[in-house]
């Protein structure tokens, strides 16, 4: 009985060990996931303000949430089902695909720098004396649209964080894509909730004279300021005044560091997807130019040498994408266009 006993633990034992190895593997697995997608996060992050820009301060928690649900039916109801099958079914099309999204990555992150050089024409002002737009249908309208556009995010999140497991067993594949869609949404929605309430709490600051016995304005204040108000007062309106005057500033950071990001995580998976198909040519050159740099300033040589392959990557991702940019509006695009205009004119 105690031998049984014995061996039932043991076996107890040895299930618990497996068990924490898979979830070790997982949470090891969800990290490096994330952090490979750092450039489609961030730029998600950057975007998503911009759908509530122009709504009642009322409206702009609602919509973030509306928009947030959207985003986690995208990942856990679309795209992980099409990604497990994709693994399942297709495991050769993985990196295709995920390169197809790394070329995607820059393109975008070039043509937003190119915008930035060559801003377009100012789009068209309405119509003097037009109806004004239907604040609801205007709602449903950025929404659909924040939805689409985190769609394709999502899509890159996915693919990516499934090609940083290709090895691994289906079950701990939907683990990590599930954890890492969750997780994900959750970061990125909540801090552009912060984001966009930003303004609103610095004007509450800034004009708040009793921030100490109202709690920053969370509670009802007595009539007279105290003492710990009249002292602290000073410090917390300048804080939001600071608020309201740089968060244009901060948003238009975020969106730089989200388009630089872009177009390094872009690169970063084209070199490997070459490696992996036999051109590592392109990776292993700038692997030495990084380690060369890295001998060079031992002191900070880690560092140095990541930022080295980040700056190459960043470089080759600019490339490809400036190409991308040309291909497409100077000759794929124009050229659909003309066979529209052949195709729309009336036969004789």
């Amino acid at each position: 009985m105690s031998v049984g006993l014995i061996a039932l633990l043991d076996d107890v034992a040895a299930l618990a060990k497996v068990a924490a190895a898979s979830l070790d593997d997982i949470v090891g697995q969800a990290a490096k996931a994330g952090a490979k997608a750092a450039g489609v996060v961030i730029d998600d992050a950057a975007v998503t303000p911009r759908y509530v820009v122009g709504f009642a301060s009322d409206r702009e928690l609602p919509i973030v949430r509306r928009i947030a649900i959207g985003s986690l039916k995208n990942k856990l109801l679309i795209l992980l089902p099409a990604a497990l099958a994709l693994s399942l079914f297709a495991p050769w099309a993985i990196m295709p695909l995920l390169m197809l999204g790394g070329a995607f990555l820059c393109y975008e992150g070039a043509e937003k720098v190119l915008e930035m050089i060559w801003p377009h024409a100012a789009e068209v002002a309405p119509t003097p004396g037009a109806a004004p737009p239907d604040p609801k249908r205007l709602e449903e309208e950025r929404i659909g649209g924040a939805i689409q556009t985190d769609f394709i995010l999502s899509a890159e999140i996915m693919a990516i964080t499934l090609g940083t497991m290709p090895q691994s067993v289906f079950w701990i594949q939907a683990v990590v894509l599930a954890a890492v869609g969750l997780g994900i949404t959750i970061a990125v929605y909540g801090v552009v909730a912060l984001i966009v309430k930003a303004d609103d709490a610095g004007i509450s600051l800034a004009v708040n004279a009793t921030p100490v016995s109202s709690v920053l304005g969370i509670r009802r204040a007595p009539l007279a300021p105290t003492g710990a108000d009249r002292t602290m007062r000073p410090v917390t309106q300048a804080i939001g005044r600071g608020l309201v005057s740089g968060m244009p500033g901060f948003l238009k950071l975020l969106g730089m560091v989200g388009t630089a990001a872009m177009i390094w995580v872009g690169g970063g998976i084209i070199i490997h997807g070459f490696e992996e198909f036999g051109l590592g040519g392109l990776g292993h050159a700038l692997q030495g130019v990084a380690h060369s740099a890295a001998l060079a300033v031992p002191a900070i040589g880690g560092a140095l040498e990541w930022l080295v392959a980040a700056v190459g990557s960043g470089v080759v991702g600019l490339l490809i994408g400036s190409a991308l940019v040309v291909l497409l509006h100077k000759i794929l695009f124009p050229a659909i266009a003309r066979i529209r205009d052949v195709e729309a004119r009336p036969s004789h």
